[in-house]
């Protein structure tokens, strides 16, 4: 008789992944305070550099802790970026500078992530098309309509909305404390939730999870809404920041390839079924830190592009290598 039993769901980036993405996330602040010091520029060093450092990475953290959702299932969304783009389009539009059409527009981009998340899912889950074909699929239709109504900036957000974006409490954003807050969210509801556990049960083995009598097409579709549904707060983030929306910006950013990155970077598996939020977050630092890595020694542009690729490869093949082996 095949044994059916539900392996135990792997939670967090349990002890490898969790010890990495921190190991990964000292080297890079250890490097990066090392060139700072040798270079002499102790700027790089005071409070608010640090916290603006954080502050770039505010879109690519929201996208990434739905992206995630998505990975943990063992799944993948390439339609993010397109859909930042969208939703941003969506803030300004339906706003147009109106403080009293704020509410609608934030409902309006809300609704539009959770349909482009159960499309995506349902057509992943129900109709087995691969995950990157089907979210490459849904970039293209969105990117599609937004290019044939808009070309550049289109409507406007009012002043009352772009506290979101630059208010502070003190010299901490208010976005910046949102996304560790949605953070801490999400962890909470993959660590202590019976969603959670199903996505990560059904991301370690699908098949035992069907037949443990998790509804695994559900779970998949509950990933991928809650990925959309971040994917869209990152487009409201980005309309608040550059006081409008324009159906190029989530594309410019590479926020899908790059969200992929920072995910697997923190120690989630492409495989599915372990990794976490922290981690990601973790990952999201690291890249910002590369970054600000990149302007204290003055790199170029081009060649940033092609260090970054090499380092997202090196991560994604050392978690694959040590994911072979047997977890004590």
């Amino acid at each position: 008789m095949t044994d059916t039993t539900l392996p135990a769901p792997r939670r967090s980036g349990f002890r490898f992944d969790r010890y990495a993405s921190g190991f990964l996330l000292l080297a890079s602040i250890v490097l990066y305070v090392g060139l700072v010091v040798v270079s002499g520029q102790t700027k790089y060093l005071s409070v608010d550099n640090l916290v603006s450092i954080l502050g770039r990475s505010i879109t690519l953290g929201i996208t990434a802790i739905g992206q995630t959702f998505a990975i943990l299932v063992a799944s993948i969304d390439l339609s993010v970026a397109s859909l930042i783009s969208a939703s941003a389009v969506v803030t300004s539009v339906v706003m147009n500078g109106e403080p009293s059409m704020m509410l609608p527009a934030i409902l309006a981009v809300l609704a539009l992530g959770a349909v482009v998340g159960l499309i995506n899912g349902l057509v992943i889950s129900k109709l087995e098309v691969n995950p990157l074909i089907a979210t490459l699929g849904m970039s293209l239709i969105i990117q599609g309509v937004l290019s044939a109504f808009y070309n550049n900036f289109a409507g406007k957000v009012p002043v009352e909305f772009q506290i979101f974006a630059y208010g502070s409490v003190g010299i901490v954003p208010y976005s910046l404390i949102f996304m560790f807050v949605l953070a801490g969210l999400a962890w909470f509801v993959l660590r202590f939730t019976r969603f959670g556990s199903d996505i990560y049960s059904v991301g370690g083995n699908k098949d035992a999870a069907r037949n443990a009598g998790i509804k695994t097409s559900g779970v998949i579709i509950g990933a991928h809404v809650v990925c959309s549904l971040c994917a869209a707060i990152a487009g409201l983030y980005l309309a608040s920041r550059l006081r409008s929306g324009a159906p190029w910006i989530g594309a410019e950013g590479v926020y899908d390839l790059e969200s992929i990155a920072v995910v697997v970077i923190g120690g989630t598996i492409l495989a599915g079924g372990r990794g976490g939020i922290w981690g990601t977050m973790a990952g999201v630092i690291i890249f910002s830190l590369i970054d600000s890595i990149f302007n204290v020694i003055g790199m170029d542009a081009f060649v940033k592009q092609v260090v970054r690729g090499i380092i997202i490869v090196a991560a994604v093949a050392f978690y694959a290598v040590r994911s072979k082996r047997p977890v004590s």
